[in-house]
């Protein structure tokens, strides 16, 4: 039996968060589909969460987030959010989500770094590019613009040299 799930609201945390595609479908292989979900992730940020880091990968993304309401209203945001634009845009009548998402309370510093980089080699070990900054849908490309990493949660490679850490928003990849 699994255990009733937690309400995290407006607690200040940050989450990694994935969910796949309904079926596994590699809807994202599709560049005018993995675009769109860019913009629907980008567009709800900063009102909704901070966006710290994602990718889209053909099947699935992941996302490191903080979430301004509810994680679960954050994520149908993007979930929701993108269904309901790729219907409209796209003229798709099927499904594109598996029911749910998973997710992990990001703890330290070191839990976020871990996590930052498993989402920036993604790609790279999936074979999608050879290095993560080649990859067109990850923001370690350095081509987005995200929000600061949580107070509490920054990482050394953020700060500065008197270890100041950055304003948000930022650029990733120039850490």
């Amino acid at each position: 039996m699994r255990p009733s799930r937690e309400v995290a609201t407006r607690n200040g945390q940050t989450y990694f968060v994935t969910s796949n595609t309904a079926g596994r479908k590699s809807f994202f292989r599709h560049e005018r589909w993995a675009q769109l979900f860019i913009e629907v992730l980008l567009g709800y940020r900063p009102k909704r969460y901070f966006l710290h880091e994602f990718v889209v990968m053909p099947d699935h993304f992941h996302v490191l987030i903080t979430p301004q309401e509810s994680l679960e209203k954050a994520v149908q945001f993007i979930k929701g959010g993108y269904s309901f634009r790729a219907k409209k845009e796209l003229d798709w009548t099927g499904d594109i989500w598996i029911a749910g998402f998973s997710d992990h309370r990001i703890r330290d510093d070191e839990d976020f770094e871990v996590h930052r980089r498993y989402i920036a080699r993604n790609p790279v070990e999936a074979g999608l590019a050879n290095r993560s900054e080649e990859f067109a849908h990850c923001s370690a490309n350095g081509r987005f613009e995200l929000d600061a990493f949580p107070q509490g949660l920054k990482p050394a490679l953020v700060g500065g040299a008197n270890g100041a850490a950055e304003a948000a928003p930022f650029q990733s990849g120039s850490n």
